[in-house]
């Protein structure tokens, strides 16, 4: 028998959780490299997975004797060269290890669905090309090109004429992948000059012997503008950059400041068509761009030559993946960033006490802008409604009605921010207050007005308002609590002229809603914008000055370890939405906890104090900066299976004496599945995912018993 290649394949297999390679073999003169798709059989099951290696051998019965049993040929090569370059490859190797997840779901997670290794991927769109084989018929319709759409060469040519064309063989017909149009580059000059402290700032980053800069600069400090000095300086290195945001709200303010500057910036997020997003990645692919901006998933644009990288508002928890892999998308960026031997801004007005710890160690290089533009930051209040609830102000306090009242008089803006969507957050029966719970998780149901249903904002359950309590039988219902249904329709009943817009989870399923909402509200089309947290960082409106919060402690109550950093996260950077221009903001904050530091210091958007004190607490906790920390979540269906893996894992652990393990805890039960969760703190975070691994490659885990996610530095332990 001729010599064969012997190939080795990372699959994905749909119930077991396996992170090893597969040999199949392939006698064909087609090339296989790295990187490249394959179909092939597993177990019965025609899956597609991704070549690691490939070597060859003289014979392949021989081969196979050696190893004791026989193996399989690869059915298919899907792609004609490697869909993941040498730097993503390598890249999703080392993701893997650090997170300890499949290396499989770490390509799945670089690459848009098109390409996704799984079976079923979309396809590409394609479309139709006509190809002019006879000048003469250039000259007769007058074409330029020899290659044209054919929607286009229908224009000039009747179908008649397009079919006696094709008959005689003047044309061929050839089906080419949709391709995204992308302008020709060009830079144009700032409208305005930099400050003294912005000069200063892009100096000492330029100057930085450290590529990983922390730019602290207040709300309205000037941040973007010294990104879009960056990235220029970048292009004219001949360069490519990266821009990401936490937020597709985000995304199309800062598209737009981009596009302001540069002629053919690509954008990148979850808010993209399959198509739209494989058309974006195939143009960074072939280098036919310079500046992406986008979302966590843009960090894995296949650049060939990245100059700068900036995560703004790196704060922020969407940066951090909540599947697996359970990625930051802060990690990724340092690791590009070393392997481009390129500059990462990581940019906010209130950054996680990680990074501003790392900053103060000189890990990374600290930058601060303690300036606002205007120079004036906005006036804050601090409103406590345990007495307003007494006046009978139960939603609106007072104060803030009056101020909401000025505003529209003054025919100046306003955003109110209530982090709760829905109208009310809890049901509960008039007569023996049973409360109406989702049947798949440990969830009460929130009542949406807009479409008279119950739904559950977890699982996404959604039922009929119209229920009997199953304890008494009555159907006399109570809502309890105010979301953002409820919120709008109360300013609306006491400010009817008013222009409302809503901006939320709910208003926000369409395709572009974010855009066209933001868009509208920057034209001055709507007096009052309402919305959940999504409206409270980086948006930047010249005519808001006043910005009101409510139920600022409610994160407080959550049991995770930064719900006091991230309550003074979200009332400093909704307040920095306020008095950004010519005119003085204010910001009003709504509490029942007036007096908890968290509250204080954000009202008076005092961080250096608040990360001191909060600093403290972690200490005496010994939680993260001070400790590495990772989560095992152990989730299914039979709650005693569940518990046993869960107590099992705990008892491996407790085992060793350089790591500190706590739980199981049982946690609430979510879309019908029982969980628990151990979590194990360690001084080394290298030598803590080298005993997650030891333990992880012992495991023989069927998904579809007893499903096991690792976090490795989690962001959020609710």
């Amino acid at each position: 028998m001729k010599k064969v290649s012997i190939v080795n394949v990372y699959i994905e297999h749909p119930i077991m959780q396996l992170n090893n390679t597969f040999s199949y073999f392939h006698q064909s003169k087609k090339r296989i490299e790295r990187g490249i798709r394959v179909r092939v059989d597993f177990n019965g099951q025609k899956i597609v997975g991704f070549v690691d290696s490939a070597f060859e051998v003289d014979d392949l019965e021989t081969y196979q004797t050696k190893l004791g049993y026989n193996i399989k040929p690869i059915e298919e090569i899907i792609d004609e060269e490697p869909i993941i370059n040498d730097e993503l490859y390598n890249l999703g190797l080392w993701m893997s290890r650090q997170t300890i997840s499949p290396v499989i779901s770490c390509f799945q997670a670089m690459l848009p669905s098109t390409l996704k290794p799984v079976s079923s991927a979309k396809k590409a769109v394609m479309e139709n090309w006509v190809v002019i084989k006879n000048d003469e018929v250039k000259e007769i319709y007058g074409f330029e090109e020899t290659e044209l759409l054919l929607k286009d060469f229908k224009k000039k040519v009747n179908d008649y004429r397009y079919r006696k064309l094709k008959d005689s063989g003047c044309i061929e017909i050839v089906k080419r992948e949709k391709k995204a149009e992308i302008e020709q580059f060009k830079v144009y000059e700032a409208p305005y000059n930099l400050t003294e402290e912005q000069e200063k700032a892009i100096d000492i980053i330029n100057n930085s012997t450290n590529n990983t800069i922390l730019l602290h600069g207040l709300t309205g400090s000037g941040k973007t503008e010294i990104y879009l000095q960056l990235a220029k300086q970048a292009c004219f290195k001949k360069k490519q950059v990266l821009i990401l945001v936490p937020e597709i709200s985000l995304t199309s303010q800062m598209v737009n400041r981009f596009k302001s500057r540069f002629n053919g910036v690509a954008i990148y997020h979850s808010g993209l068509s399959a198509q739209e997003k494989y058309q974006q990645y195939t143009l960074v692919k072939e280098g036919k761009v310079k500046i992406v901006v986008g979302t966590r998933s843009a960090i894995f644009m296949p650049f060939k030559d990245i100059g700068l990288i900036v995560l703004d508002e790196e704060h922020d928890g969407s940066y951090k993946q909540d599947s697996t892999p359970k990625y930051n998308t802060r990690d990724i960026a340092i690791k590009r960033s070393e392997t481009h031997n390129c500059k990462l801004i990581l940019g906010s007005a209130t950054p996680t006490l990680e990074s501003y710890a790392r900053a103060i160690k000189d890990v990374y290089q600290l930058v601060t802008l303690d300036k606002r533009i205007n120079q004036d930051l906005p006036r804050s209040y601090l409103i406590d409604m345990s007495k307003e609830v007494r006046k009978g102000n139960y939603i609106i306090s007072g104060p803030l009605l009056k101020a909401i009242a000025e505003r529209l008089d003054k025919k100046q803006q306003v955003i109110l921010l209530l982090n709760r969507r829905g109208y009310t957050p809890i049901v509960k029966c008039s007569n023996c207050a049973y409360v109406v719970m989702c049947p798949h998780c440990d969830v009460a149901l929130s009542y949406h007005k807009d479409d008279d249903r119950l739904v559950c904002h977890v699982c996404g359950h959604s039922q009929s308002n119209d229920v009997t309590c199953p304890k008494c039988k009555s159907k006399m219902w109570r809502n309890y609590g105010v979301g953002t249904q409820r919120l709008t329709e109360e300013i609306q009943k006491k400010f009817p002229e008013a222009r409302l817009v809503r901006m939320d989870a709910d208003s926000t399923r369409k395709k572009d809603a974010h855009s066209k909402i933001l868009s509208s509200f920057e034209k001055q089309k709507y007096d009052i914008l309402i919305g959940t947290q999504m409206i409270s960082k980086g948006l930047d409106f010249p005519n808001v000055t006043l910005v009101g919060i409510f139920n600022a402690d409610g994160p407080l109550h959550r049991t995770d370890y930064r719900s006091v950093e991230t309550t003074f996260d979200l009332i400093v950077q909704a307040s920095g939405r306020s008095g950004r221009s010519s005119n003085p903001g204010e910001v009003y904050v709504q509490s029942y906890d007036i007096n908890h530091y968290g509250i204080r210091l954000a009202v008076r958007q005092d961080y250096i104090t608040f990360f001191n004190n909060e600093m403290s607490y972690r200490h005496a906790a010994k939680y993260p900066p001070y400790t590495f920390m990772a989560a095992i979540l152990f989730a299914g269906k039979d709650d005693e299976t569940v518990k046993d893996k869960a107590f099992d894992g705990s008892d491996y652990f407790r085992k060793d004496q350089t790591v500190r393990v706590l739980g199981p805890s049982r946690l609430l039960k979510i879309k019908g599945e029982y969980r628990y969760r151990i979590i194990i703190k360690s001084k080394d975070k290298q030598q803590l995912i080298e005993k997650l691994w030891s333990w992880y490659e012992i495991q023989s885990i069927n998904k579809r018993q007893v499903s096991v996610q690792i976090d490795v530095d989690p962001y959020i332990l609710d």
